[in-house]
């Protein structure tokens, strides 16, 4: 669940902020209370719940729940902030109140209140920001699953792509006069590209690794039927152990690249592929002729979707008029503790 903030959950923040100031100096309207108190003690409560309930969001939930699953470190850090939160609180209360210093509760007794001081507000806003955000995540989850069921069908449909195959038999088919050596090599790269479809079909994600032997297999071919046309250089800044992409995606940025650019005479299509420690990046320079054929794997479009499901970053893409990028998120799957 993606625990940021979006302009709607502030006006929902906005509004229970509103209806608890209202019932507050209600209550402290019958209770006869001084006006220093309604100037003191409302704003006080309401700009600390607001800040322990930011660290709640930003901080505490992300790092020590939905990340690494830290339960010590959540409910410690929690108590941490929800104590000294209710500490200043209680002071300003206290203060304002024109309370006798000397009643003032010994530490131990200080602690207790100082956590529930502020407990009920921040859990009221919390659970309402929280149930908000689960069911708008539920309902994301859902619209992209369907999303995801229909690429699927789409996907396995291209898998059979009769026009790719045609393509490939053609080629395949010159090589046998020209070159066997040639062509067993091409029957050997392209029965490991379908392998790895079939295998994979199921998948969300596979290890990078993986991902980058089924390019290598797709380049192949691509250069053994357009010869010079196309140029690819696969640079690796990092390990790629534990490190993971949704299933295809760089065959799909690839077919991207061969369906839109076509190359010139004495002109080749260098494309690169970049990996670094969060991102990996296809960029290739462009020309304004496209292939005018159709791609058989997921499209930028289908890629967005999934990340939708897979991450909380996101595909960008830079367009200019020389080059063409697309930066695709690294996923880094998360341990359980």
């Amino acid at each position: 669940m993606n625990t940021k903030l979006k302009r709607s959950d502030y006006v929902v923040i906005a509004i229970v902020y509103l209806v608890t100031t209202i019932l507050n100096c209600i209550n402290y309207y019958r209770q006869d209370s001084e006006l220093i108190e309604y100037f003191i003690d409302i704003p006080a409560a309401i700009i600390t719940s607001f800040i322990v309930s930011m660290l709640f969001i930003y901080w505490i939930i992300p790092n020590f729940l939905i990340k690494d699953k830290k339960y010590f470190h959540l409910t410690f850090w929690g108590l941490i902030i929800l104590g000294i939160g209710g500490f200043i609180t209680y002071i300003a209360g206290f203060w304002s109140g024109g309370h006798d210093w000397n009643n003032f509760p010994k530490w131990y007794n200080l602690i207790a209140i100082s956590v529930f001081e502020i407990t009920e507000e921040v859990g009221f806003t919390l659970g309402i920001l929280l149930s908000k955000k689960f069911y708008e995540s539920q309902a994301q989850f859902f619209k992209v699953q369907k999303q995801q069921k229909e690429n699927e069908l789409k996907l396995l449909r291209s898998q059979i792509d009769p026009h790719f195959l045609f393509n490939n038999l053609n080629t395949l088919d010159a090589l046998i006069d020209s070159n066997t050596g040639k062509a067993k090599e091409y029957i050997n790269r392209l029965s490991l590209i379908y392998r790895y479809l079939i295998q994979t079909k199921d998948a969300e994600v596979m290890e990078l690794s993986e991902e980058i032997a089924l390019a290598e297999n797709y380049i192949f071919l691509i250069q053994t039927r357009f010869e010079k046309d196309y140029n690819f250089d696969i640079k690796k800044e990092i390990d790629l152990a534990d490190r993971f992409i949704p299933t295809g995606a760089i065959q799909a940025l690839l077919e991207n690249v061969v369906k839109h650019n076509k190359a010139k005479q004495d002109t080749t299509i260098n494309t690169t592929i970049l990996i670094e420690e969060d991102w990996l990046k296809v960029s290739n320079n462009k020309t304004k002729i496209s292939n005018g054929k159709e791609s058989f794997g997921t499209g930028l479009q289908n890629l967005k979707t999934r990340y939708q499901l897979l991450s909380d970053q996101e595909v960008q893409i830079i367009d200019s008029e020389s080059e063409f990028k697309v930066c695709i998120p690294i996923i880094r799957l998360s341990n359980e503790s």
